[in-house]
């Protein structure tokens, strides 16, 4: 390690765990789908609502790497951060980069609405998201199209972050990789040390999330008759 830097905490135990039940979760998904095996791809997509809940309220009262506040940035700064990656050096960052963050702000965004659409959407045998009861039959035709369509879009996505990677990885010399795993990395004694968040706000977070994607999954009820009534018919059941 060079004398002008020192080893530091960059992301806390939950962006690394949600990172990786990413990494997990989306070819599972994908699988499950392609198998037919539709139960468990629902069971799979309630809980990657959950986990983008999650990362969402982490977002907000999490670490500051975590915190969307600390790498969401404008367009004047993205364009200025991207000119710049032809130096054969670029500013060091604690945390996602101007344009990383945006790719962040983009995957989860893509994700939630990707599981929006499959909590509506319905397969030619009749299995339908838990949801499926609010829209009519054709609303519901269309959000399974469009939920195939989200997940391709999702993967182009991901296939240009991973070139990110590689990029930095292979072209600017830094492994961004390692850091997401130990959760440490070398940065520059200039560069502000990261502020870890409590473990305690896990627990809040961790709640909130558990009990929407629990409400969701039930049929999101507005009412004590509607919690009290029997779930809605599955169709496969008579095909």
């Amino acid at each position: 390690m060079a004398s002008d830097s020192r080893r530091a905490k960059l992301w806390d135990l939950p962006v690394r765990l949600i990172h990786w039940s990413f990494v997990v979760l989306l070819p599972l998904l994908w699988w499950t789908a392609e198998n037919g095996e539709m139960d468990l791809h629902m069971t799979l997509g309630l809980v990657m609502l959950g986990l983008v809940v999650f990362r969402v309220l982490w977002g907000l009262v999490g670490s500051s790497t975590a915190r969307f506040a600390s790498f969401v940035r404008g367009p004047i700064t993205v364009i200025s951060y991207l000119r710049g990656l032809s130096k054969s050096e670029s500013e060091t960052s604690a945390g996602h980069n101007p344009a990383g963050g945006w790719s962040v702000v983009l995957l989860l965004g893509l994700l939630a609405v990707d599981v929006g659409l499959g909590l509506i959407a319905q397969n030619v045998d009749g299995v339908t998201g838990s949801l499926n009861y609010l829209v009519s039959y054709d609303q519901a035709e269309q959000a399974t199209e469009l939920h195939e369509l989200g997940f391709n879009i999702l993967l182009a996505v991901i296939v240009l972050h991973i070139a990110a990677i590689l990029f930095y990885t292979f072209v600017k010399k830094d492994r961004l990789v390692p850091p997401m795993i130990t959760g440490s990395k070398d940065l520059p004694t200039a560069v502000t040390t990261p502020v870890m968040a409590p473990a305690w706000r896990i627990l809040p977070c961790l709640l909130i999330a558990a009990a929407l994607t629990w409400w969701v999954s039930i049929g999101a009820p507005t009412s004590l008759e509607q919690f009290n009534a029997p779930p809605p018919v599955d169709a496969s059941e008579y095909m």
